[in-house]
């Protein structure tokens, strides 16, 4: 069974190193104690929504960001795809960006 406390702590500690940072200088600006944050980027304890906001803002990351990479980690590990109508594009389709280039040229 996966634990969406698991994954959101996985992703958190992810961010964290990618942005060069440690744990207790992104608990102080969070204002969360250091404990306490380990102990949920180690899955053990359920953050608030508010901690989690806290947490996002210090890591200059959005908390949108945050939880949509969890929420694909989850379907990766549910084995599960996601449907297009809930897919984020990482393209600009080009019917889009050649009916707009039309536009600026007119």
């Amino acid at each position: 069974m996966v634990l969406m406390r698991q994954e959101i702590g996985d992703v958190l500690r992810d961010f964290r190193l990618q942005k060069g940072r440690t744990l207790r200088q992104v608990a102080g600006e969070a204002s969360v104690a250091l404990g306490y944050l380990s102990e949920v980027e180690r899955g053990q304890k359920e953050a608030s929504s508010e901690i989690l906001a806290a947490v996002a803002d210090a890591l200059d990351t959005p908390l949108s960001v945050i939880m949509g990479e969890v929420s694909e980690r989850l379907s990766v590990v549910e084995g599960l795809s996601l449907p297009m109508a809930h897919r984020v594009p990482d393209t600009v389709p080009a019917e889009l960006v050649s009916g707009f280039a039309s536009e600026l040229v007119s």
